[in-house]
C-alpha cells in the first residue's frame, strides 16, 4: 500500500475500501502514490496524497465538519484523474463536508468521486465551491451508492464558476441503489466563451423522495450551458426536477432537458423548466418528457423471453448508463 494511512485509522480504512468498491471505485488506483486522492470517513480525513502543482489544505475539524481546500496551480494537466472517496460506516449520524476547489489557468483535470453509505439512516450534507480559471478543462464524475433498507438523507449544494474559454463537465449518478431522501442543488456561472454540461441520473425506488435543481447562468458573451436530468421513479417514489437557464449576455446559448419515467400507480413526479432571457441576443431552449417506459421497447424485449420487470430494468439501465 503506497498511500500512507495513519495507524489509528488502518482498520477503518479497510472497511472504507469495501464501501468504495461498492460505489464503483478502484482501490488500487486510490492508493497509487502518483495519483491525487483524498479519503473521508465520517468526520475524519483518513488519508490524502498529492503531486507537484496541487495542494490539499485540510482545516481542523470543528463540530464534526470536514473542511478542505484543493488548489491547482496554472498549467497543470493530469493524465490520471483525481480520486475522492467519501463514506460513512456507522448505522446513524451526520456527515458534513465543506469543500473548496481553486483551479488555475490552462489546466486539464478530471475528478472521480465515489460516495458510499451502506448502513442505516445517515444525513450527509456537502457544500462544494469550485472556481475555474481561464482556458481550462475540468471533468467531474460523482457516483453514489446508498443502502437498500433505510436510504439516507443526501443534501448537496454545488457551485461552480467557469472562467473565460473554459469547459466544465459534471456528471452525478445514483443508479445502483435506493436514493433515499435526495436534495441536490447545482449552480454554474459561465463567463465569456465558456461552456458547461450538468447531467444527473437517479433511480428512485420504494418511498424515495427526490428533489433536483440545476441552474445555468449565462453571464458571459458566447457562453453556452446544458442541464440534463434523467429520473426513473418506481413504487411510491416522489420526484421534482427544476431546471433553470438565464440568458444574461449576448450570443449566449442555454438548453435544459428533463426525462422522467415512471412505473407504478403511486409514483408522483413533476418537472419544471424555467427560462429567462435578460439579453435579447441570448437563445434558450428546453425539452421535457414525463411518462412510462416505452411500450414498444417493452413488448420487443418481452417477445425475446424477458418478463415485464426484467425488460423494464434493462430499458432503464440503458437510459441511466
Amino acid at each position: 500500500m503506497s498511500l500512507e494511512i495513519e495507524k489509528n485509522y488502518a482498520k477503518e480504512f479497510e472497511m472504507i475500501e469495501k464501501a468504495y468498491e461498492q460505489a464503483g471505485g478502484d482501490v488500487s488506483k486510490l492508493l497509487s502514490k502518483d495519483i491525487v486522492s483524498i479519503i473521508i470517513s465520517g468526520d475524519k480525513i483518513l488519508g490524502k496524497n498529492t503531486v507537484e502543482g496541487i495542494d490539499i489544505i485540510v482545516k481542523k475539524s470543528e463540530n464534526g465538519v470536514v473542511e478542505y481546500e484543493m488548489i491547482i496551480q496554472d498549467n497543470i494537466k493530469l493524465e490520471k484523474p483525481i480520486h475522492m472517496c467519501v463514506g460513512f460506516l456507522k448505522n446513524q449520524g451526520e456527515q458534513y463536508i465543506n469543500a473548496k476547489y481553486k483551479i488555475g489557468n490552462n489546466c486539464d483535470v478530471r475528478f472521480l468521486s465515489h460516495c458510499s453509505f451502506p448502513y442505516g439512516k445517515i444525513h450527509h450534507k456537502m457544500d462544494s465551491k469550485m472556481i475555474i480559471g481561464e482556458n481550462s478543462v475540468v471533468f467531474m464524475e460523482d457516483e453514489h451508492f446508498h443502502n437498500e433498507k433505510d436510504g439516507i438523507f443526501l443534501e448537496t449544494n454545488y457551485y461552480t464558476k467557469v472562467g473565460e474559454n473554459s469547459v466544465f463537465d459534471s456528471r452525478f449518478k445514483l443508479t445502483k441503489s435506493r436514493a433515499g431522501k435526495l436534495k441536490i442543488n447545482m449552480t454554474v456561472d459561465l463567463e465569456e466563451n465558456s461552456k458547461a454540461l450538468l447531467e444527473s441520473k437517479v433511480w428512485g425506488k420504494k418511498d424515495d423522495d427526490l428533489e433536483i435543481r440545476e441552474i445555468v447562468n449565462l453571464n458571459g458573451e458566447n457562453s453556452s450551458g446544458i442541464a440534463k436530468t434523467y429520473i426513473f421513479a418506481q413504487d411510491s417514489t416522489k420526484a421534482e426536477v427544476i431546471n433553470e437557464a438565464y440568458g444574461n449576455a449576448p450570443y449566449s446559448k442555454g438548453h435544459i432537458e428533463c426525462t422522467e419515467i415512471s412505473k407504478g400507480s403511486n409514483v408522483n413526479i413533476s418537472t419544471i423548466p424555467i427560462l429567462r432571457v435578460k439579453n435579447d441576443l441570448s437563445e434558450l431552449t428546453h425539452e421535457a418528457s414525463v411518462g412510462r417506459v416505452n411500450p414498444q421497447q417493452l413488448e420487443t424485449l418481452m417477445a425475446k423471453g424477458l418478463d415485464e420487470d426484467e425488460a423494464t430494468e434493462l430499458i432503464i439501465k440503458g437510459i441511466l448508463k
